[in-house]
């Protein structure tokens, strides 16, 4: 599934596969990756510990950075206490999925 992304739109966002990991170096969009069933996820790296939802503020954060939105525009959906995390990303998908994928391209993505 070379053309597959690791988000798939739906009305007034995007919904975004993201495969977190906490205490890095700094924080980045690392570029995209694979579950052992093949799905693809975005992979954040973020400084934040994984304690008290650091981690999971940290990502929402990135995302909304990388997504060039504000911070409050971005929602954790599920994963709160484990590593794949899905994040609800609100604006217009297209402008969304095109600002995702250059900031993945800049991390590594293929």
């Amino acid at each position: 599934m070379a053309d597959a992304f690791p988000w798939r739109a739906e009305a007034g966002g995007l919904i975004v596969a993201t495969r977190v990991t906490p205490r890095a170096d700094c924080d980045a969009i690392a570029g995209w990756g694979a579950l052992a069933d093949g799905r693809p996820v975005l992979l954040a790296r973020v400084r934040a510990i994984a304690e008290d939802g650091k981690a999971n503020d940290a990502a929402r954060r990135l995302l909304a950075k990388a997504a060039g939105v504000p911070a409050s525009a971005v929602a954790l959906l599920a994963g709160a206490t484990a590593r794949l995390k899905s994040f609800r990303i609100a604006g217009e998908p297209a402008a969304l999925a095109t600002a995702l994928a250059r900031a993945s391209r800049a991390g590594g993505a293929p």
